[in-house]
């Protein structure tokens, strides 16, 4: 391993889609992890962990929680996100000091997160020397001070339906040289079971989303309704008659067309209609 090591495992897509979809049976063996095993039982709890999670928040704290457990050599967790402006921000992370090591890489514009982050396809950076190292020279020497060594940061990739772009687990350690392949495998697996999770908790969550903005609309419209019929009766017009009188009522007192119609409905005993 070198102090900054970068890779992109073409194979590892396929060992995911083969572990995922045979989890109780040779797929464990393949992937190196004992079918019976600690790991095996960390992921395993973990999958029910996050499938259990009620937000895509939630399911990312858990996944920074798990990183401590599943990469013993780690000391600190954190995820790097994407904004559609190509801007990097860490929603999640196990400690401030975490937080603090990711701001530094998005602000020097280096570093094995930010290396991760901009990967389409299932990889890892690692810098394991970060004092002294080439690959990440002014954040390596900025996170030495901060008496870190290590730093592995593993892609974390959306659905291949979703336009948001690709994030990174970043795992810290106090130590030069912590992460060894073993620890590089359980990280590989960790974004794995992550991606998928955080999928479909953003799949979860959008779906919500439209379900209240959905209701909301609907709501709307019933308001708009029930104050144009209350308008019909107390002048005799017509629906559309109606519906431009609140229209121009609205656009008069710049409220908005909703909130003109709530307060028809449940004050229009009041006022002058």
């Amino acid at each position: 391993m070198t102090d900054a090591d970068i890779r992109v495992d073409d194979g590892w897509e396929a060992d995911r889609i083969a572990f995922c979809a045979e989890p109780a049976a040779d797929g464990w063996a393949r992937s190196g992890v004992a079918l019976e095993g600690p790991l095996a039982r960390q992921f395993g709890t973990l999958a029910v962990l996050l499938l259990d999670a009620d937000s895509l928040h939630e399911a990312m704290e858990r996944v920074v929680s798990a990183a401590l457990r599943i990469v013993p050599q780690a000391d600190l967790a954190s995820i790097t996100l994407r904004s559609a402006d190509g801007g990097f921000h860490t929603p999640v992370r196990t400690h401030e000091a975490a937080e603090e090591l990711d701001r530094i890489q998005y602000q020097v514009g280096e570093g094995p997160c930010l290396e991760a982050a901009r990967r389409e396809r299932p990889g890892y950076a690692l810098a394991n020397n970060l004092p002294e190292s080439d690959g990440f020279p002014e954040f390596g020497a900025r996170a030495g001070r901060l008496g870190f060594g290590s730093l592995l940061a593993t892609t974390l990739l959306p659905d291949a339906k979703s336009d948001l772009p690709p994030g990174a687990i970043n795992l810290y350690s106090h130590e030069a040289g912590a992460f060894d392949g073993d620890a590089v495998d359980s990280a590989l697996v960790l974004a794995s079971h992550a991606s998928l999770a955080l999928s479909g908790s953003a799949a979860h969550t959008a779906a919500a989303l439209k379900e209240v903005h959905l209701k909301r609309a609907v709501d709307s419209r019933d308001l708009i309704g029930q104050a144009k019929g209350i308008l019909m009766n107390r002048r005799g017009i017509s629906a559309d008659e109606a519906f431009d009188i609140l229209r121009r009522t609205s656009q008069d007192l710049n409220v908005k067309l909703v909130e003109l119609a709530h307060t028809v409905t449940e004050r229009h005993r009041e006022l002058d209609l």
